[in-house]
């Protein structure tokens, strides 16, 4: 089978790897369908991901078909269409014991730590691996992980019904926060620097949209009659946009904040003591795979209207190069194995 691997920073392509086994009775083997490129990858193939080691064959966001199974597998059947879960955690740490995985001390991710989805076949755990209903497309399927982020990203954040919600970056990853907010039941303002990009944000939900060029303090205290936003998350990721998170929150107010940027940010003690703010990191999920999926399943989202572009696995580095032109009509590329 063919799997693509970086080897190190900037070198990215196609080798041959044989056909994974089954070593263990709880394992399976998968045909992977579709692939989603995230930005995390990107970071791989840089050398910019303060967590990867190398090589690497890539890709966390992937789903497929059982082809194969363990002994002692009895969830699953052959042929079934399951989305994979790409975290493996010890279960012993202080975060595991306080049901938090996402952050073990131990954690691994699939296509970080250890070999990822994209390939043409793949052994994983079935602990890591979800049915959903067989009526989803591979491409709705294929969303499941990026909206477990954003699942995640809500739940740090307390989002309610009728809060004022700031989504900052109007990317794949702002664009499924919005979303989920929405179905939550939220009022949501997007900025970003891309009309385009903000323009798509209306078109799935948001109420309002805030050009990054005008003053978005000022707007979103008009928006929200001076009180500002509920929740403000940072998709953004920079040093900048964490500074304006902190400052456009209401009292009590939750700024939650996704980036791996290492880079300092300057913000005053007294805004967060006078507002007793709450700031939070949102790192990949907790235990999101069956809300996302049950809400996938009743199709409350849209998905597909984040997927702009499509190859085929072994175009990877076409697909890498589009990404790299930092083209304003590209949301989310997909690989077809």
């Amino acid at each position: 089978m063919k799997a693509v691997l970086i080897s190190n920073p900037g070198n990215i392509e196609l080798v041959e790897r044989d056909i994974p086994e089954i070593k263990s009775r709880d394992e399976v083997l998968l045909k992977v369908r579709l692939a989603g490129i995230c930005g995390s990858d990107m970071h791989i193939y840089h050398g910019t991901s303060p967590v990867a080691t190398y090589p690497r064959i890539i890709g966390h966001e992937f789903v497929g078909e059982v082809v194969e199974k363990g002994k002692e597998v009895k969830n699953l059947k052959i042929g079934d269409k399951v989305v994979v879960e790409p975290i493996i955690y010890c279960g012993k740490c202080y975060p595991c014991r306080k049901g938090r995985p996402n952050v073990c001390e131990n954690l691994k991710v699939m296509g970080v730590h250890v070999d990822g989805g994209f390939q043409e076949y793949v052994v994983v755990k079935d602990a890591n691996v979800h049915k959903f209903a067989d009526y989803l497309s591979w491409e709705e399927a294929v969303m499941i992980e990026p909206f477990t982020i954003a699942a995640q990203a809500t739940w740090r954040g307390g989002v309610e019904k009728d809060d004022f919600v700031l989504i900052i970056g109007a990317g794949p990853i702002g664009l499924t926060i919005l979303q989920y907010a929405k179905y939550k039941g939220a009022i949501c303002i997007v900025s970003d620097i891309v009309d385009f990009r903000l323009e798509k944000a209306l078109e799935l939900g948001a109420d309002y949209a805030i050009k990054a060029s005008e003053n978005i303090e000022k707007e979103i205290r008009k928006i929200t009659g001076g009180m500002g936003v509920n929740i403000a998350i940072d998709a953004a990721c920079t040093p900048k946009t964490f500074e304006m998170a902190v400052n456009v929150v209401s009292q009590a107010g939750r700024v939650v904040v996704l980036g791996f940027d290492t880079s300092p940010s300057s913000i005053p003690q007294f805004n967060i003591t006078k507002g007793e703010l709450t700031i939070c990191g949102s790192r990949l999920q907790t235990n999101k795979f069956k809300e996302v999926i049950d809400v996938f399943n009743k199709r409350k989202l849209n998905p597909t209207a984040l997927i702009s572009h499509k190859f085929h696995f072994t175009e990877i580095k076409e697909a890498i190069n589009l990404l790299e032109e930092g083209n304003q009509n590209v949301f989310k590329v997909i690989l077809e194995f």
